[in-house]
């Protein structure tokens, strides 16, 4: 694709998410802002928009055989891709987190306070993911996947798939948000010189989770949710 200052940030990592490094690098979110321009998302930001630019080109005009192109994906296999991939990659990391979360707090609470309110946004996260989820796997998929596949308009219970997605989008905002203040309480997960094994591995997967959860919402409201709604829009049409 095209890369100017109006390209939308949300749709050039759909492209190829390769670029998702470099905004990264700059501390541009691609996933719950990627309704953004590239001259907006420079607004504020050290960087000049056409410098981006530039090594965005750079990033595309080299050959991406082993990138996964998502957005080439049918919806229904993109929603059991995400649920099957990063859902159950939640699921799996919450307790392991959680545990050490506690053993960290308890040992080192007292001398880094900030661990006290990383472990409480955690939590927070891990409670409302696990209900966003279940929201997505029992509505929204599988409405999205019967769109998939029907031949003529089906009626939702919730009116229009528009719904539940602005729902969807904004407790994914939420979470990100959440996932900052973490990041920002921990240094961008840095641990200090005199942390045990236990504070390093809490940490990295702290890092990890973010890095998860980035790529989920990204595939949801990048690439999953406008083929969606366009999809929904489309055979209303017919």
């Amino acid at each position: 694709m095209k890369i100017t200052e109006e390209s939308m940030v949300g749709e050039i990592v759909a492209s190829d998410y390769r670029t998702s490094t470099e905004f990264k690098k700059h501390s541009i979110d691609f996933c719950c802002n990627g309704n953004k321009t590239i001259k907006e998302a420079c607004e504020n930001k050290p960087i000049e928009t056409n410098r981006l630019i530039g090594s965005l080109i750079e990033i595309t005009s080299t050959s991406k055989e082993s990138e996964t192109n998502f957005s080439s994906w049918d919806m229904d296999l993109l929603a059991d891709y995400i649920e099957k991939k990063h859902h159950r990659y939640v699921e799996s990391r919450i307790p392991e987190i959680k545990a050490h979360l506690k053993k960290v707090v308890s040992v080192h609470g007292c001398n880094h306070p900030e661990l006290i309110e990383i472990e409480k946004h955690f939590l927070d996260s891990a409670e409302e993911l696990t209900k966003h989820m279940k929201k997505e796997e029992l509505i929204l998929f599988p409405y999205i996947r019967k769109l998939a596949i029907a031949s003529t308009p089906i009626t939702p219970p919730f009116g229009t798939v528009e719904n539940p997605i602005d729902m969807m989008m904004k407790e994914h905002d939420n979470e990100g948000e959440r996932f900052r203040l973490i990041a920002d309480l921990s240094n961008n997960y840095t641990p200090p010189e005199e942390a045990c094994a236990t504070y390093t591995v809490a940490f990295a997967l702290l890092k990890e989770f973010e890095e998860d959860l980035h790529k989920h919402i990204h595939l949801e409201n990048n690439i999953l949710f406008p083929k969606a709604i366009t999809t929904e829009r489309q055979k209303i049409q017919s």
